[in-house]
């Protein structure tokens, strides 16, 4: 059967010269040596030693000789040349007829080593090299062709022809699936086979849902009884006794992506598996559930607790508004003995008659009795209203001891103590060490017992803020886990350290790396104090007592006459479309579709399944279910089809490969070029409302009413194309998913100056960001109360030294700076989770010293940031217009999600990220589909002689949608000259000749 998973593109590029060579790679690929020049210069005439030339360094650059080796660029040429001794450049064609180039080609495989891809051993190597990346990874098929001919270049083996390595490529990962299967299924006995074989059946109290699906069906409410059932879910999953060996050594990425499919396809889309690869799904799913049912329990935990300690609070303040009045009356007694105690003109002999006389003994011990009644200090814990929340804990937390085996860090071991003796009762005093001032005196007795219901209620409140920490965790778990677990360690580490401090730019002694920030650091002080007095948008006032910089806002930019013309004359000539006919078209031009493959056969297809994909992405992005694009008439449309489709197609990896095709085709316009070359980019979040029942979502009044929500994350690159979005529920803090988000997006672009607005704006992000390569640039709103930290507590920085007055120490890094890098080595590998080690290194009351050092390099790195933010007003405007993209994206994100009111009703995590996810897609489809079409009429324009400006250019928007219809009923139907990649006609040519 043959195989074809490369896109056109990639197909025109392999064995192929770019259309530019760069200088790093004429230095690289095209410098020849004593050798070779001395080689060289033995042949007698200009064009075969230039020719001779030409096919070494392509061989090298290449991994191939092309059929014209005289088909290269112009620079290779004349780089060549120059170390040839030709000067003669007409003499190139001359090779291309002469017999010597193909003696050339023998001599130079001979000579270097070059051998066919056919020679014994090659394909046994490769073969092996590319086993063990589809056995621990889950790259794309694409992804592996690059890597494979990145492999076959440098080991000197000439390119075979695409389709072989194609085909081969595809057999390995084949090969790989099917070792997958095989292990996973020798994992089990046949008693466990049959229990697996039972999910797939009806369950007996159920006429219609199998146990497949209740097992798989999460919590949706937050209360106790639903986290006792979500705990019952865990037994059950345990109850089928399904456990792979150690010895397997099976990754936990691809044990991920079967439980993934598993968790999402029909009951009846698994039957139809092949039996292997069916047991191996089922065995994937069941291993993988343990985890998702103990996130699931936690996750309604939190929340519960969350929703008893709020109400708690808010029943506090509501009791104490109705009793302010009782409460200002004892306080105005209290007061008047006061007066009376104080006055030094009364003798103390007669203090007492006195209050007596003027308050009366029995008035004040009742407003005393009052005071101490309605008053609370200032730590308190709300407990009097915990208390009728006993009956509610008394529900879940026996069966929560029983069923989650909790473990810690050691910063969390007074509580996991805590925990244990809860659950065991082995005596009558419980471990005292977490029972902090504010539940001291609800916790001891006067008697010196302890309250157990109130310690409870510390422990609780104690295991919601580990928890969050990660200072208390749980195995298995994908969210709750130990995010130090995958830590380089060892050996391990050892070997990792030289490659990790080379590709970071660190060195494995503190002491360079840290005096080469401290010198930028005082450079840039200095720099910034000579240019202060040129600077208006800064200023120096006192505010109670203190001297504070105060930086004036931007001016508004104005808009020439030349943009405002170009823009109207551009909106002018854009053709009008539907979205399917966009999507369609995008898919002609990109082959997007192409990465969505079908999840049991990676081989099969259907007719018409490129329109079938797009209905069903449209169907998800514009939230309005499959009505309005199905069409019974059009097989392709049929409600079935569309149904089979989003079963065994869209997923999440497919929804990335597929994203990762688009951004590839928007960084090869250049109009995308001409708005940025991918470094840069921006996150911020969008919220949706989620109006169903669900663990997945979280309150916030200010964006979500009296309702729940999740937070759509998205990074954003210069070239107006998103390139990796998060959904997290309710509207989590930007900075714990900040490094997430830029670390796992894996598209071409590899932006490495990071904008974002003051909500991502911590000390400890800043020191990760840069100790990883990127410059963090967060939009400062306050620089007022901010605080300008220096190394050298003696060094004169002008009018700075009011405010630069905080000094940061390196001795804080010095003596961790080994583990520094080992944390910053797991995340550049990809072995630790980005948000779990941001939750670990939140800075605060217990802040352990790993997270204090990496906080400390985050304060030089956050102070270089705002000394030229305030010093650069071009980096300003920058900052704040890449962030003005994001705003113009989520305008077209909210236009496109119109249906159901704009509301996401997905009630789990995965069904949120997959639909958000083809938003996202489709987002950029639009905007693809927009730049392509504005590069077009800009062309247009400057044929017709209209005055096209540059800087013009760099501020038109592809998130115009006027011209697009995006509601009502669609058609997939597009013209026969648009499929074959032509483009519409533009508007208004002929009335500008």
């Amino acid at each position: 059967m043959p195989v074809s998973f490369l896109t056109l593109d990639q197909r025109n590029r392999y064995g192929r010269y770019p259309d530019s060579v760069s200088a790093i790679e004429l230095a690289r690929y095209f410098y020849l040596d004593d050798d070779d020049l001395e080689w060289i210069s033995g042949k007698r005439r200009d064009f075969t030693r230039l020719g001779y030339a030409l096919q070494l360094t392509t061989v090298r650059f290449l991994g191939t000789f092309l059929e014209d080796p005289t088909a290269v660029p112009q620079t290779v040429v004349q780089a060549l040349a120059t170390q040839v001794n030709v000067t003669d450049l007409t003499c190139v064609p001359a090779y291309l007829d002469s017999e010597q180039r193909w003696r050339h080609t023998t001599e130079i495989r001979l000579r270097y080593g070059y051998r066919e891809f056919v020679d014994n051993g090659v394909r046994f190597r490769l073969g092996r090299w590319l086993c063990a990346m589809c056995w621990t990874g889950t790259d794309r098929p694409s992804v592996l062709f690059d890597h494979a001919t990145t492999w076959l270049i440098g080991n000197k083996v000439l390119l075979p022809g695409v389709t072989v390595l194609e085909r081969f490529i595809a057999e390995i990962r084949t090969r790989m699936e099917t070792r997958l299967w095989t292990r996973l299924g020798q994992s089990i006995n046949s008693d466990q086979r049959a229990r697996l074989e039972k999910l797939l059946t009806i369950a007996d109290d159920d006429g219609h849902q199998s146990w497949f699906d209740k097992l798989r069906k999460g919590p949706v409410r937050i209360s106790a009884p639903a986290l006792v059932k979500a705990l019952e879910r865990i037994e059950t999953i345990r109850a089928l006794g399904i456990k792979l060996p150690a010895a397997s050594n099976i990754p936990q990425s691809r044990l991920a992506s079967l439980a993934r499919f598993a968790g999402t396809a029909k009951v009846s889309a698994i039957n139809r598996l092949p039996a292997s690869k069916r047991m191996a799904t089922l065995v994937a799913f069941v291993h993988c559930l343990e985890a998702t049912a103990q996130d699931d329990a936690l996750d309604v935990l939190d929340m519960l607790l969350r929703d008893l300690f709020a109400r708690a609070e808010q029943t506090n303040r509501k009791t104490r508004l109705r009793t302010l009045r009782d409460l200002d009356k004892a306080a105005i007694i209290l007061a008047k003995a006061c007066r009376i105690l104080l006055d030094p003109a009364l003798p103390d002999d007669s203090l007492r008659g006195e209050v007596d006389a003027a308050v009366g003994r029995n008035t004040l011990a009742q407003a005393l009795e009052d005071v101490n009644a309605l008053t609370r200090p200032p730590n308190d814990v709300f407990y009097v209203e915990l208390q009728k929340k006993q009956p509610t804990v008394s529900r879940f937390f026996p069966k929560l001891l029983r069923t989650i085996q909790f473990d810690s860090n050691p910063a969390g071991k007074p509580l996991l103590d805590a925990l244990d003796w809860l659950r065991h009762r082995p005596g009558p005093n419980p471990p005292a060490d977490i029972i902090n001032k504010a539940w001291q005196r609800h916790v001891k007795q006067g008697d010196g017992g302890t309250d157990t219901a109130a310690y409870t209620f510390c422990v609780l409140d104690q295991l919601q803020t580990a928890l969050r920490r990660r200072d208390i965790f749980v195995t298995p778990s994908w969210r709750y886990s130990d995010p130090r677990g995958g830590l380089l360690t060892g050996t391990e580490w050892d070997k990792a350290r030289p490659m990790v401090c080379r590709s970071l730019a660190l060195t494995a002694n503190p002491e360079p790396t840290l005096s080469a920030l401290a010198l930028e650091l005082d450079r840039t002080y200095r720099a910034v104090v000579a240019r202060l007095p040129e600077n208006p948008a800064v200023r120096f006032e006192t505010v109670n007592g203190k001297e504070e910089l105060i930086l004036s806002t931007l001016d508004k930019l104005d808009e020439p006459a030349s943009l405002k013309a170009l823009r109207k004359t551009v909106k002018e000539r854009m053709p009008l479309v539907d979205l399917p006919e966009i999507t369609l078209e995008i898919a002609a031009r990109t082959e997007f579709t192409g990465a969505f493959t079908h999840v049991a056969e990676s081989k099969s297809r259907a007719s018409e399944l490129t329109t079938s994909l797009c209905a069903v992405l449209l169907a998800q992005a514009c939230n309005t279910g499959f009505e309005p694009f199905t069409n019974q008439e059009i097989p392709s449309l049929r409600r079935d089809r569309l149904t089979w489709v989003e079963q065994n197609y869209i997923r999440d990896e497919t929804l990335v490969d597929g994203n990762a095709r688009l951004v590839s085709a928007q960084n090869r316009i250049a109009l995308a070029r001409a708005w940025g070359g991918g470094d840069v980019a921006s996150a911020d979040g969008i919220r949706f409302v989620v109006p169903v029942r669900t663990v997945h979502a979280a309150p916030n009044p200010k964006y979500f009413s009296m309702g729940r929500g999740v937070t759509w994350y998205n990074l954003l690159s210069d070239q107006r194309t998103g390139l990796n979005a998060l959904t997290v529920p309710g509207t989590l803090r930007d900075s714990l998913i900040l490094l997430a988000v830029v670390l796992e997006q894996q598209t071409e672009l590899h932006p490495t100056q990071i904008m974002t607005d003051t909500g991502a704006y911590s000390d400890v992000v800043f020191g990760l960001f840069r100790l990883l390569g990127y410059r963090f640039c967060p939009r400062l709103a306050d620089i007022g109360g901010t605080r300008f930290w220096r190394i050298d507590s003696q060094a004169d920085y002008g009018l700075l030294n009011g405010i630069a007055n905080h000094k940061a120490k390196l001795s804080i890094i010095e003596p961790h700076w080994d583990d520094v890098l080992r944390l910053i080595g797991s995340l550049k590998l990809g072995r630790v989770p980005a948000t779990g080690i941001m939750r670990t290194l939140q800075v605060g009351d217990r802040a352990t010293p790993l997270a204090l050092a990496i906080a400390e390099i985050g304060r030089i790195d956050k102070t270089i940031h705002i000394l030229n933010f305030i010093d650069d007003e071009s980096r300003r405007r920058s900052t704040l217009a890449q962030l003005n993209l994001g705003e113009g994206r989520h305008a077209l994100a909210r236009n496109i999600f119109h249906g159901k009111r704009g509301e996401l009703y997905q009630r789990y995590r995965e069904g949120q990220e997959d639909q958000l996810s083809a938003l996202g897609l489709v987002v950029n489809v639009v905007v693809l589909w927009n730049t392509i079409y504005m590069d077009a009429v800009l062309s247009q324009l400057r044929k017709e002689g209209y005055p096209v400006l540059d800087e013009d250019v760099a501020r038109l928007s592809p998130f115009g949608h006027e011209h697009i219809n995006l509601l009502g009923r669609y058609s997939f139907a597009v013209d026969d000259f648009v499929a074959r990649g032509e483009l519409r006609p533009l508007r208004g040519i002929s009335e500008n000749p």
